[in-house]
């Protein structure tokens, strides 16, 4: 049975499901991040493969649209040797009206053992996780605007591998922070490992009003948010999951907070970029910044694939 304190986590205070950061103790984020970097080096190996998940099926339920993280999480479940179903949601059940739960339970009678959910709605994956039987795993790959955890774990390894001193750090994350469910993991797991000063930077039609809850500190002016930051992570212009003017055009956007090098000046000399992408050039970030010396975009990419290997062996090999 899920665990009425934590739904993620089983009595001994294991996870054995990836719904959100939120409330995750800390020793939980450190045994994946410790365990991702074992799995890097399977990356080099002539077979990049490693037998943790051999015999179980993996299905990837991707109700939204998505490339790198679909991609990265069918490699991850391969390379732990995992059978990996991909679900086309467009051609499937769903588009003809069946429910949520009911395409759960018939997949599940096809005998899967982990469930990889993207979906519009936030909570979907908790009631997936809520209703499936007690062996099954899920993980959640982005639940509307609330939460992309293997994304913000991802992130947090990315930063830990380049600037180790978490406790010591200033993290900037800049743009459309009202729709981005990244900012909100990225928030929570940079939070749960200490990091003193995490700002969330943009303009105040794009940044929440209650975000100063969670202990950021919120600026709507970007050299503000950028001077002497340690990590710098630009998040997409999020234009169809917004509703309303909320920005006169992606032009004046670009104009006061696209990130480009004089404005990354500000930050610290050996500052590093960030970005989850799909990366918008020229709009939220110049193309100078994404492939410069200060841009770890592309090795986020190679970190997640260890990072959702490590979520998947672990959630795997816990007891319900």
């Amino acid at each position: 049975m899920l665990s009425r304190r934590n739904p993620q986590l089983n009595a001994h205070g294991e996870l054995i499901h990836l719904l959100s950061i939120e409330g995750l103790p800390r020793e939980v984020l450190v045994q994946i991040l410790d365990t991702a970097g074992t799995f890097l080096s399977v990356n080099d190996r002539e077979v990049k493969k490693v037998p943790l998940l051999r015999g179980k099926s993996v299905f990837n339920l991707f109700f939204e649209n998505s490339t790198r993280t679909r991609t990265t999480f069918e490699i991850a479940a391969k390379r732990l040797s995992a059978d990996v179903l991909n679900l086309d949601i467009a051609r499937s059940s769903a588009a003809k009206g069946e429910s949520l739960l009911d395409t759960i339970a018939n997949l599940s009678a096809m005998h899967a053992d982990m469930f990889v959910v993207r979906h519009s709605e936030s909570g979907a994956p908790y009631l997936i996780a809520k209703h499936c039987a007690p062996h099954v795993r899920v993980v959640n790959a982005g639940d509307g605007r609330h939460a992309h955890p293997t994304q913000g774990l991802l992130d947090l390894y990315t930063i830990r591998h380049y600037k180790p001193a978490l406790r010591e750090l200033t993290v900037a994350i800049v743009g459309d922070i009202v729709h981005s469910r990244v900012a909100r993991s990225d928030i929570h797991a940079l939070s749960i490992m200490g990091v003193p000063e995490i700002r969330v930077v943009g303009p105040k039609t794009l940044v929440p009003a209650d975000l100063r809850a969670m202990g950021v500190r919120v600026c709507h002016d970007l050299a503000e948010g950028l001077r002497d930051a340690d990590v710098v992570i630009m998040l997409r212009l999020q234009n169809e999951r917004m509703s309303g003017a909320l920005l006169p055009s992606a032009g004046e956007f670009a104009k006061s907070w696209g990130l480009t090098p004089d404005k990354l000046a500000l930050a610290r000399p050996d500052a590093i970029v960030m970005h989850p992408g799909p990366i918008n050039r020229g709009v939220e970030i110049d193309s100078a910044v994404a492939d410069g010396a200060h841009s770890v975009i592309l090795p986020q990419v190679t970190f997640g694939i260890a990072v959702r290997m490590a979520v998947m062996s672990i959630i795997a090999g816990n007891a319900a």
